[in-house]
């Protein structure tokens, strides 16, 4: 059986303390993420775990009333029989502003694959 970790890198306009608070607290009330990261000046949010990318970014959406554009979706699989054998080793960049790796299938590494 696959189990299926996402990693996705979603562009929300933060434009204050409150609009940062609001999205916090919408990514917080998610138990289904299991890692989060909010970059304030770079408008960007990277969310982890097992979810579905589409639903996260509907929920974040209807919560903060914000809009919401995915930029990239990272998917790591994990084996029970070859639990460090990963699909693709190919990094994906995007103006050298950040980088997502697929080198590990631990979901509690998947945070720094997903920024470098």
């Amino acid at each position: 059986m696959t189990v299926k970790y996402f990693c996705m890198v979603m562009r929300i306009n933060i434009d204050c303390s409150g609009c940062y608070r609001k999205v916090k607290r919408a990514l917080l009330d998610m138990p289904e993420l299991e890692i989060h990261l909010l970059e304030k000046k770079q408008t960007r949010v990277i969310v982890g775990g097992r979810i579905i990318p589409q639903d996260v970014a509907i929920k974040i959406r209807k919560k903060t009333n914000r809009r919401v554009e995915i930029l990239d979706i990272q998917e790591f699989s994990e084996d029970n029989n070859d639990a460090e054998i990963m699909e693709d080793h190919k990094p994906i960049t995007n103006n050298n502003s950040w980088t997502l790796l697929a080198t590990t299938t631990h979901p509690h590494q998947i945070m720094e694959t997903c920024m470098v």
